[in-house]
């Protein structure tokens, strides 16, 4: 059970699918609101400020990706979570959610406590790393020093470059969040003339050669995430 009770709205036109998803959030304690489209679902939003918003991307009046765009131009939802729930699989509506700013992408038919594991772990990426100290990340076995630019690996120290350890600090400091290139290369490289795609994919396998192939999980055609061990 969730020991704070955070706020979620539930955005579907299927009210089987609302009452299914609600019934086991409001179980699991979270504060559960709900809409029937995306045009009910910014104005709900507005009133009630969840900490995560689940978006079915097919609806009428207004659909789960407009939706989403809109509301990450307001700066009260800029730090919510937003996730697309949908029966659509395609590459491109996956991709195109995740172009407005969703975190993340739940599958139907909906499996009540995969879902909920799901969210349960979205929501605690707003929790800080394991722990955090003066600039110091540390995540399972690794410990990343940000102002000494050192990483230890189990104990073991691992030498990165300048740009590599910047990519791991950027990614690490939020486990499990999706990061496009756009965003990488922005954070990573703003100052460069000439950067391209193929630069972050080089740096990605330099990361996993030294720290191992599961640290970075590549999201196909959006971008790339720290897993957390």
């Amino acid at each position: 059970m969730s020991t704070v009770k955070q706020k979620i709205l539930i955005v579907d036109d299927e009210p089987d699918i609302l009452e299914l998803i609600e019934y086991n959030l409001k179980k699991e304690g979270y504060q559960v609101y709900s809409a029937r489209n995306g045009q009910e679902a910014v104005a709900e939003a507005k009133k009630t400020l969840p900490d995560l918003i689940v978006l079915d991307i097919m609806m009428p009046k207004m659909d789960g990706i407009e939706a989403c765009r809109i509301m990450r131009t307001m700066p009260e939802f800029k730090n919510t979570f937003m996730v697309f729930l949908t029966a659509r699989s395609e590459e491109y509506s996956e991709i195109a959610g995740f172009n407005v700013g969703a975190d993340d992408y739940i599958a139907k038919p909906i499996k009540p406590r995969a879902l909920v594991s799901r969210i349960n772990a979205i929501l605690r990426r707003n929790a800080p790393p394991e722990e955090v100290t003066d600039n110091k990340l540390e995540i399972g076995d690794l410990v990343i020093d940000r102002e000494a630019y050192l990483v230890y690996q189990k104990g073991v120290k691992v030498i990165l470059a300048k740009k590599e350890f910047e990519l791991l600090y950027l990614l690490a400091s939020k486990p499990g969040k999706v990061y496009t290139r756009e965003v990488i290369l922005k954070n990573i490289w703003e100052d460069s003339v000439v950067v391209t795609n193929r630069t972050i994919d080089v740096h990605i396998r330099k990361l996993r050669e030294k720290l191992g192939d599961e640290v970075v999980a590549t999201v196909k055609g959006v971008g790339y995430k720290f897993e957390a061990r």
